[in-house]
């Protein structure tokens, strides 16, 4: 995968996960977007950090003293963790559950 295919992916990802979160209320999940990087402010503290890593060619996630990686999908797929098998959605969505109880859909 070259890097403006992998810029892309991951660019789209990004926004699709933004634009899935702009009508949760900010006192909920505060969204913020700069340089690439998304943030999200939890009502408990907790800071969930999203950013394309280009060198690697995944996307890196912090939340709660973890992190993840995530591969490009393959074909249709998801971003996947290697390591850990959790897919890019369904890990925000969970931590974000388990923090504030709040239910997303990717």
């Amino acid at each position: 995968m070259d890097d403006t295919t992998f810029d892309r992916l991951a660019r789209d990802e990004l926004r699709h996960l933004e634009d899935q979160l702009v009508d949760v209320d900010p006192d909920v999940v505060e969204v913020s977007t700069s340089d690439g990087i998304l943030r999200l402010d939890l009502r408990d503290g907790t800071k969930i950090v999203i950013n394309s890593h280009r060198a690697a060619r995944q996307i890196w996630m912090a939340a709660v003293a973890s992190a993840w990686h995530f591969d490009p999908p393959v074909a249709d797929g998801d971003w996947v963790a290697a390591k850990s098998g959790d897919e890019l959605r369904a890990t925000v969505a969970r931590v974000v559950k388990e923090r504030v109880g709040l239910d997303l859909s990717f």
